[in-house]
């Protein structure tokens, strides 16, 4: 079973496109997906809201996201979100 999660950042002056270039910039992007049980870690730019960008996020597992969760990333990401002042949306699925 996988798990699937629907990121949506929100900002101000396209902060969050800025937000989603810096974490690949900074190569935190590749070092999510080379992780154990990452199967998709993906930003889209939605056509009618230049202010939002959409992450999916798909994981084999709850113990394998739980593991993300933990990692050094987080808190990397934490402070990114929190420089570029982000609000976030989320919504989660799980994939039989």
């Amino acid at each position: 079973m996988s798990i699937v999660i629907n990121i949506y950042y929100t900002g101000k002056d396209r902060n969050a496109r800025k937000f989603a270039e810096e974490m690949i910039s900074k190569g935190i992007v590749d070092k999510i997906r080379a992780e154990s049980g990452n199967e998709r870690y993906e930003y889209f730019f939605p056509m009618d809201n230049p202010e939002t960008v959409l992450l999916i996020d798909s994981w084999k597992s709850q113990e394998a996201l739980d593991f993300h969760h933990k990692t050094e990333m987080m808190t990397e990401i934490a402070e990114l979100r929190k420089k570029y002042h982000l609000t976030m949306k989320v919504e989660k699925f799980s994939k039989i």
